[in-house]
């Protein structure tokens, strides 16, 4: 194995997940990335050639070696970001989700025409999230094609493996006349036009458009259908929400006679290529169409525990639709996945345990509903690079060499069993403890 053939090689020890159920230890190993940014191989200390490559790799300054109380993990993926939103992170979260949107959201994300503040509230997003560990993100923008643009060039100078949906919003009823699209047409022809700047711009950076519906109330029905058609024609990934809230599901039903997941169904806008955000008011024939389909769900469990109205029920569905983890920035007010990964476990458990102590205990919660940092792992790397269609979220061969560095910060005097280091990164990193960010095997953050 001749060393000049990689771009670098990674000496430590590190988790990756297998299944919801199991997360390898590999202690020691070198993780060899070739020079287009995968995995090629991953050499045990075992193994013969490891004393060898090791020291070659030293040699040749191509080696990161992590310290005693460092391990390697995937880096995270974040499958919801309304990147506008981000200056507006922790605000007003105490309002129904129809009043925070009319008062807070729209005004902020029509400021977004002015490119300028578009650069600067992005570069501050992005630079944000690669700091703490997510190296893909799913990104909702805004109505502006040229600010969309700017967060795709700030993804790009920054690092970050980035998918991004221009939003279409056009339904007069449920969008202001300051911040909407003006017709069915002009969505249209926008969405196409961004989606071919973005390819075409973009072509050798791992930068890809996505159709974005904002949610059902937000579109007109002839836009749905549109839109479903561009992503059917053009093969491309879709984004929005679904039953994310009473209000919004209700508004649904009211609208259409039907759920959101029937009526995005109906317009070619749920398939395997579709990431809905929050689900917490799915029903049961609900997901029975997200299993039919296919489609993912990305799960937001602090912004749900703002505007979801209930607790999506994680561990009955997670082994037979696609769940990932989702920010849900600003609805969400963290930029962290671990932040998210601990929710994730906390609310599941509160679903599980019950709320209200006026009922008696057995018929307090929903049994079975509690999940493991394990099956949270799993969402945050396998599942949101199985929602996104790429070789990611997992250490090994054939993967994207898309890392994080983290220390585990109480090593010096607690348990070195792998299952308890495991469990203190998931519950105890915070930013200061991400030493390291790699993408595609290129330093992008560093402590």
């Amino acid at each position: 194995m001749g060393i000049i053939n990689y771009k670098k090689i990674i000496k430590g020890s590190f988790f990756s997940a297998e299944s919801t159920q199991k997360v390898n230890f590999v202690k020691d190993a070198l993780v060899v990335i070739d020079e287009k940014g995968m995995i090629d191989n991953i050499v045990l200390p075992k193994e013969d050639k490891y004393r060898d490559l090791l020291v070659k790799a030293r040699t040749a300054k191509k080696l990161i070696e992590l310290a005693d109380d460092e391990y390697l993990l995937p880096g995270f993926i974040d499958l919801h970001i309304h990147a506008p939103q981000w200056p507006q992170a922790g605000m007003a979260l105490d309002k129904p989700l129809n009043e925070w949107l009319d008062e807070y959201t729209f005004p902020l994300e029509a400021k977004y025409q002015d490119t300028d503040f578009a650069r600067k509230s992005y570069h501050h997003l992005v630079r944000n999230l690669v700091n703490n560990g997510t190296t893909t993100a799913l990104y909702f923008g805004t109505i502006h094609e040229a600010a969309n643009l700017v967060l795709a060039e700030e993804c790009n100078q920054l690092g970050q493996r980035a998918f991004i949906g221009q939003v279409v919003m056009d339904n007069p009823e449920q969008t202001p006349a300051y911040y909407r699209n003006a017709s069915t047409k002009t969505a249209i022809n926008s969405t196409v036009n961004f989606i071919e700047k973005i390819q075409e711009e973009f072509s050798k950076a791992p930068i890809f458009p996505v159709v974005t519906p904002r949610f059902i109330p937000s579109c007109l029905d002839e836009t749905l259908l549109e839109l479903g058609k561009l992503a059917r024609e053009r093969n491309l990934l879709i984004q929005s929400h679904c039953s994310e809230s009473d209000w919004e599901h209700g508004y649904v039903m009211d609208r259409f006679g039907k759920s959101d997941a029937k009526v995005l169904q109906e317009m070619d806008l749920l398939t395997d290529r579709s990431i809905m955000a929050h689900g917490t008011l799915l029903g049961e024939d609900d997901l029975a169409i997200f299993q039919q389909t296919h489609a993912a769900i990305a799960h937001c469990p602090i912004s749900n525990a703002y505007f979801g109205n209930a607790v999506l029920p994680v561990r009955k569905i997670l082994e037979k639709i696609t769940v990932g983890l989702g920010s849900d920035i600003s609805g969400g007010f963290s930029a962290s996945i671990y932040r998210n990964i601990q929710q994730a476990i906390i609310s599941a458990r509160m679903l599980e345990d019950g709320v209200d102590n006026r009922v008696a205990a057995k018929q307090r919660g929903v049994a079975n509903s509690r999940i493991s940092a394990m099956q949270a792992f799993y969402m945050a790397t396998v599942n949101g690079a199985r929602a996104l269609h790429i070789p990611a979220g997992q250490i090994k061969r054939g993967c994207y060499a898309d890392l994080q560095i983290v220390r585990d910060g109480l090593a010096e005097i607690s348990s070195t069993a792998p299952t308890d280091i495991f469990s203190r990164l998931m519950y105890q990193t915070n930013l200061d403890d991400i030493s390291k960010v790699l993408i595609a095997g290129n330093l992008v953050s560093q402590k």
